[in-house]
């Protein structure tokens, strides 16, 4: 890889490492952790699956892959595939066969080049994209903040076996602790101080870290003063114990690989989170300080061998995150060594040490996800959409409208199709002709331009209806490489009107054709 490539980190030295990947990856750690076993346990499958997954997104995906910032693992957009596929197998352990061949079809995807459908999203719909995750995560981690803790380890970006985002923001009234509210709004003032830029030269940690470190101890004072602001277990981070956890390894069951199912839910399972992983990619790269641009197929070929090696190890499918790619670029996260970190920090710790992540408030992670979901969906985004225009702001605001009704993939391709949309409405509202004739003059000639496609239909039918009755009236199709059918029979059906209209028309260089006939 040259030196210019894009996709190059620049150089790191130690103090950057620790600084800023390191210090990083803790604070994606700490989001990631809840998530990973949440998904899990919505998607029926074991617990260490999530884990499993979350460990081989950051120590198998995050070192192939092109780049630097995006984060891999379990995925949200996932689960409802996952759901149904256990049980059309008739097991967790047949669905992780299909979750290898899943794998296998991703990396030949990127070797064969596709990837490069990426490319085809617009910005308006990627930028919606984000910004509906970002309003989702204010929905979804509001209740957390406020103590209402129902669904802690829940899906970060759509529904829940616990309900709907709209379901938690109904339940808050009575549900509101007071101590989680004092921890949320502590952090999230840290959180805001820690942009000034005098601070950030300041101080080593990111403002996410610090806010985890702030409302653990607080917690703790709390408790040992007896205060009735003091949080309970169930408003903290809650794991499994480590026995608990290994005792859930499995592995594929191969004879299922005889069985059609397993086929067609593979093929699903590679379509869907090689789709998920690129819009990730793509949006990653938007929000990413330096601009860098990540290879798609390299991408897709990581993807597919974490994939096979998730389910090897009795692991979730992977796809790339955006909303843990968002905190990890909001933590200062410089290279892919974050993702790296994070990986080999949630193995370890939930193998290690998970007594010590049951002191961390789920307020405080809530509070990071606040601030994350506020610069996706930052007010001046909308306000930028809405200044470039309707054929901008159309497409960007029904995907985040579609997102939030939906969920992720469906709200896109809702975003897509608004857009292509927006893209024929605006074409066909140009005529396919050019006037000739000067100004006053009584023949007005109009000449076909090099494509007169069924696109300028409306515009042409506009047209002809506002010929006033007496006019002369010629249009030229000579120049014409291409006349589309319903472009020709347009023109040819107005001679009946014309003769009525008493409107001399002629057609020079156009298609003899006539309407069907009706049956």
């Amino acid at each position: 890889m040259s030196a210019a490539d894009p996709t190059t980190a620049p150089p790191v030295d130690k103090s950057t490492w620790l600084k800023d990947d390191l210090a990083a990856s803790v604070v994606v750690f700490l989001v990631a952790l809840p998530l990973c076993l949440g998904i899990a346990l919505a998607s029926g499958a074991p617990l260490l699956a999530g884990i499993v997954a979350g460990v081989v997104g950051g120590l198998v995906v995050a070192p192939m892959s092109g780049s630097q910032l995006l984060v891999s693992g379990p995925a949200a957009g996932l689960t409802a595939i996952v759901i149904a596929a256990i049980a059309e197998l008739g097991g967790f352990q047949p669905f992780l066969a299909a979750v290898v061949i899943a794998g296998a079809m991703q990396a030949a995807i990127g070797i064969a080049g596709w990837g490069i459908v990426s490319y085809y999203v617009p910005s308006s719909v990627i930028k919606g994209m984000l910004a509906g995750i970002g309003l989702i995560l204010i929905m979804k981690q509001l209740p957390h903040a406020v103590g209402y803790d129902a669904d802690a380890m829940g899906d970060e970006t759509t529904r829940t076996s616990e309900g709907t985002i709209f379901d938690s923001l109904a339940a808050l009234p009575g549900s509101i602790e007071w101590g989680a509210v004092l921890i949320a709004a502590i952090s999230l003032a840290i959180l805001v101080l820690w942009e000034r830029p005098a601070l950030k030269k300041l101080l080593f940690l990111p403002g996410p870290l610090a806010v985890v470190v702030v409302g653990t101890v607080l917690n703790v004072v709390l408790g040992i003063a007896n205060s009735p602001l003091a949080l309970g277990t169930s408003h903290l981070v809650q794991l499994p114990g480590t026995s608990q956890l290994l005792d859930e390894m499995l592995f594929p069951e191969w004879s299922a690989l005889a069985a059609p199912a397993t086929w067609k839910v593979a093929i699903t399972l590679a379509i869907v989170a090689s789709l998920e992983t690129l819009l990730s990619m793509e949006a990653t790269d938007k929000i990413d300080p330096l601009k860098r641009q990540s290879p798609p197929n390299k991408e897709l070929i990581a993807q597919g061998a974490g994939n096979a090696v998730s389910g090897l190890l009795g692991g979730l499918p992977i796809t790339g995150v955006i909303v843990r790619s968002s905190a990890n670029i909001d933590a200062g996260a410089k290279t892919k060594r974050s993702a790296i970190a994070h990986a080999v920090l949630l193995g370890g710790a939930v193998l290690l040490v998970p007594g010590l992540l049951s002191y961390i408030p789920l307020a405080a992670l809530a509070a990071i996800l606040l601030y994350t979901g506020y610069k996706l969906a930052n007010p001046k985004l909308f306000r930028i959409a809405w200044r470039l225009g309707k054929q901008h702001f159309i497409p960007f605001i029904t995907t985040i409208v579609a997102i939030l009704a939906t969920d992720l993939l469906v709200g896109i391709g809702i975003g897509l199709a608004a857009g292509a949309f927006q893209i024929l409405k605006d074409h066909a509202a140009h005529a396919p002709m050019t006037r000739v004739s000067p100004d006053g003059a009584v023949l007005q000639r109009f000449v076909l331009g090099d494509q007169a496609t069924f696109l300028g239909k409306a515009s042409l039918s506009e047209f002809l209806q506002s010929v006033k009755p007496g006019s002369r009236v010629e249009i030229d199709g000579r120049q014409a490489r291409r006349i589309d059918y319903d472009i020709a029979e347009l023109l040819n059906d107005f001679r009946a009107t014309a003769r009525a209209n008493d409107i001399d028309y002629r057609l020079v260089g156009i298609p003899d054709v006539t309407s069907t006939p009706a049956h």
